[in-house]
């Protein structure tokens, strides 16, 4: 884009300014999502009331609420509000809460604060406010208004302090001193004609709205748009309540309130349009507005273009005439040009040529309008722009979104004599489709306000004294209207912990109901190096996405959508070390799971001897139960209580194993299905009921539990699965056919609807045919030839797959025929151990039987009758010497 020397070159290159638009736009507010029920008008009025008083105290740490619903609910933004109202910080919370826990105690963090505070809060706990339960949020924003904006502030008429007035009393009675001449009771009904605000407004500010007695009640809209209009222009009271509420019958005292609770700490600008009434016994003068810096008594520039606006909202119809005279009374030329906004205002743009007071006259139907002709000095001195900055979310390349409304600050701290101009070019070229509002907020500081309303690229120009500012034009790309709070994304990719180097770090983006758009992912690894990741859209709102660490450290993955980072956005991952685990697990909660409902799964341990642990994080505390089998495996249930992504760790020596987080699904319980009414039975589920190499079976009888998804797994003890036959006897029964290939546990799974049958997983120990040939023998006693006498050793017999018998041990000196004594020890997995104690020198034979059988082992052990000889001459000994 080109950029233009001054503000008359770029005048004269687009033929017309684009309109500042003064007068106050509707905010845009995100509708709630769940219904309101009975009177739903009042209550959505308080939502967006409560929420402007909390984005006006938010503005100045640059944070925005769009719905008190559901952005309160990680406790930062209510934190964060907090420490602006009391201006004091939050003792230590979690900055990037990801589970429920977190937000809990964070939202608890800000609550024990409120107490500290003096607030009472009864009847409101973290969880409503974690859970968006909208009527108590209100409640508690409410408590905060109370207390900060209506309790706490000095005001210029205090009451006795031995006088116990709650603040509502307070504030009407505050009102009534103001505004004696008007019978105000209440806070509803008698502010909806409009003309008790404008009575209020020229008490605080006299000559600010000096009409108000003569205004017709029946013209109720136009009279609060006028006086709140010159609040908010004059008073900095603002507009928390829209013109339009205040005159709804419906509008709701609390709402009131917090509007009004602005006015006894009002302070009136400089340069003010304040006026004598209106002679009674003459014609009213039209109601038209006049405001901007254009017939300001003072701030226009030489050679700089004088802008100011003209509204005739309250006026009805008319014609706007514009005639600006120099101090030799000659004309200069005015451009005046009708916005055709609601409003009904006109943009008025002229170029004052030599130093000296002008006189700015406004016509409405031929009429001056109130306090014209407007004198205006004009002076020669401009500043300059180069010494002129801007910045803030409405200037950023990316990230504003189309009907949202946005905003961005002009700094002009040593820059001279002049008024910041902003003209909006939108992707057409036109220039009055974005109205930029400019107000000054503080000494050398305007705040931009602007609302686009078409897709595409922005040319925002920034002009001061007549000149483009430094890096001005700025070029904005507006998206298309989404919502990226309503962004999901989920995995075991995004899980603080679990993931390790060589893992496949997985990850889902679910953009349901969040609009246009499609998310950006950007990982950054250990060092600050971007990491390669693939993101694929399964459909127009899912995307599959994951990347491989290939080194320890931490790696931040960044989702955003149409420019706006989605929750919990960055997620930090730490990954670990590449460790390789036999540990293995396998059930339906490691994946799946019904609120309510028991999650079931196994873990086996297969010979690792860390101490095992479990976690379960979600959107809900979630009780675990461990059962050990007592044959090397445990069965695990936990209890979800609320539907959402659940990750499941399974921890050996407080590390995460190969796997670990497993990341579970938990829905609603579909309606008319009962899984605890499926009915599993049969051989193939008995404890011991089940040969090797034998088929077995077992029935699923499923006629009372409703429909759903069935799903049946045989797997064996280092989780590989085992084939399964399924077949339909008969209407909702199924027979199942599986052959149990060895002798170590199997598990049988039966789910259904992703919720495990009753008593399901079931632990199977499968039978081998007696084969004492199979028996193994090992150990110290059998392998190790250095046995010593009145030694204890002992050595194992493993059993597993030689079926089911008793073993029979006898250990024989050759020479004496003495049996040594031997303990025999039933491990209750089919091994034995053998403990035995020889006292003497010599060769022994070790004989087992098995079941009867004597099996294939004949084994003889030597102890041998030498000691370890002793070299004295190679030993030394020091520190004999004599002292001196």
């Amino acid at each position: 884009m080109a950029q233009p020397q001054a503000l008359g070159e770029f005048l004269q290159q687009n033929q017309t300014i684009a309109p500042r638009d003064y007068c106050d736009q509707e905010e845009e507010m995100i509708e709630a999502e769940r219904d309101l029920a009975e009177d739903a008008e009042w209550k959505r009025i308080q939502q967006n009331t409560f929420t402007r008083w909390a984005n006006e105290h938010l503005k100045i740490i640059d944070k925005t609420i769009m719905s008190l619903e559901t952005d309160l609910s990680d406790g930062l933004a209510l934190i964060a509000l907090i420490e602006v109202l009391s201006q004091k910080k939050m003792s230590k919370h979690n900055k990037r809460p990801t589970f429920r826990s977190q937000k809990l105690e964070n939202v608890s963090v800000a609550l024990k604060f409120l107490e500290r505070e003096g607030i009472k809060i009864i009847n409101i706990d973290s969880t409503d406010i974690v859970d968006c339960k909208l009527k108590l949020i209100l409640g508690l924003i409410w408590l905060l208004i109370l207390h900060y904006s209506i309790s706490m502030p000095i005001w210029d008429t205090e009451v006795d302090p031995n006088d116990k007035q709650t603040p509502k009393q307070r504030l009407l009675n505050w009102v009534k001193n103001r505004v004696p001449d008007l019978p105000i009771h209440n806070f509803t009904t008698d502010w909806n004609d409009g003309k008790a605000i404008g009575a209020l407004v020229d008490n605080v500010a006299p000559g600010l709205c000096p009409d108000w007695a003569s205004w017709d009640p029946k013209d109720a809209l136009q009279n609060a748009t006028e006086a709140m209009g010159l609040a908010d222009d004059w008073l900095g009271v603002r507009q928390l309540i829209k013109p339009d509420e205040m005159t709804n019958p419906n509008i709701d005292e609390q709402s009131m309130m917090t509007y009004l609770s602005q006015y006894p700490s009002a302070k009136l600008k400089p340069g003010a349009p304040l006026r004598q009434p209106t002679n009674p016994n003459s014609t009213p003068p039209p109601r038209v507005r006049c405001y901007g810096p254009g017939i300001e008594p003072s701030g226009p520039i030489v050679n700089a273009p004088a802008n100011f606006t003209v509204e005739t909202f309250s006026a009805g119809k008319g014609n706007v005439e514009v005639t600006v005279l120099n101090p030799n009374g000659l004309p200069e030329q005015v451009d005046c040009r009708f916005n055709n906004d609601k409003a009904l205002t006109y943009s008025v743009s002229y170029i004052p040529k030599m130093e000296g007071v002008h006189k700015v006259i406004v016509k409405f139907n031929g009429r001056d309008v109130p306090k014209s002709p407007f004198d205006v000095k004009v002076e020669g001195v401009a500043g300059d722009a180069e010494k002129v900055t801007a910045s803030g979310p409405g200037l950023q390349p990316d990230g504003v979104m189309v009907k949202k409304p946005t905003y961005f600050d002009i700094h002009t701290k040593d820059a001279g004599k002049g008024v910041p101009e902003v003209i909006i070019l939108d992707p057409s070229g036109h220039k009055t489709s974005v109205a930029a509002k400019v107000r000054q907020i503080e000494n050398n500081l305007w705040r931009c306000d602007y609302t686009p309303a078409a897709v595409g690229l922005h040319s925002i120009n920034v002009f001061y004294a007549g000149k483009a500012i430094k890096n001005s034009p700025f070029g904005v790309r507006v998206s298309p209207t989404s919502d990226s709070k309503k962004v999901r994304a989920f995995g075991r990719g995004l899980q603080p912990t679990g993931v390790r180097v060589g893992d496949v770090a997985d990850f889902r983006i679910s953009t349901e109901g969040a609009g246009e758009g499609v998310p950006h992912v950007q990982i950054i690894g250990p060092g600050g190096q971007p990491t390669p990741f693939e993101l694929k859209a399964i459909n127009n709102s899912t995307f599959d996405g994951n990347y491989k660490p290939t080194k320890e450290g931490r790696y931040r993955v960044m989702i955003t959508f149409a420019g706006q980072e989605i929750p919990k956005s960055p997620f930090d991952v730490a990954v670990g070390p590449k460790k390789e685990s036999s540990i293995k697990a396998f059930g339906p909660g490691l994946h799946s799971g019904i609120v309510n409902k028991p999650a079931k799964f196994v873990v086996e341990t297969n010979g690792e001897t860390g101490a095992l642990g479990f976690s379960v994080a979600g959107p809900s505390q979630a009780k675990i139960e461990c059962h050990d089998n007592g044959d090397g495996s445990a069965l695990v249930t936990y209890y979800p209580t609320a539907p959402g992504e659940y990750a499941v760790h399974i921890l050996c020596d407080e590390e995460d194993i190969n796997k670990s987080p497993y990341m579970s699904q938990i829905i609603l319980p579909p309606p008319e299905v009962t899984p605890e009414n499926v009915k599993v039975y049969g051989q193939g589920i008995e404890p011991n009921g089940v040969e090797v190499g034998k088929k077995t079976q077992f029935t699923i009888d499923h006629k009372q539990a409703g429909i759903a998804p069935l799903e049946v797994k045989v797997t064996d003890s280092i989780g590989r699965a085992v084939p399964v036959q399924v077949m339909e006897t008969s209407e909702n029964v199924k027979q199942v056919y599986y052959t149990a290939t060895t002798t170590k546990p199997l598990t049988v799974e039966v789910n259904y609807g992703g919720v495990a049958a009753p008593n399901s997983p079931f632990r199977v120990y499968a039978s081998a045919p007696l084969d004492p040939s199979k028996v193994q023998v090992f150990g110290p006693w059998i392998d190790n030839p250095d046995v010593k006498p009145n030694q204890t050793t002992h050595f194992i017999v493993d059993a597993t797959e030689a079926g089911n018998g008793d073993l029979e041990v006898s250990v024989i000196n050759d020479v004496t025929k003495q049996a040594v004594p031997v303990n025999l020890i039933d491990n209750e997995d089919n091994t034995y151990t053998v403990e035995l104690k020889p006292e003497a020198p010599g060769t022994y034979t070790t004989n087992l039987n098995y079941g009867g059988l004597k099996v294939p082992f004949n084994k003889k052990t030597v102890i041998s009758t030498q000691t370890t000889q002793v070299d004295v001459s190679k030993v030394q000994v020091e520190g004999l010497e004599q002292s001196k």
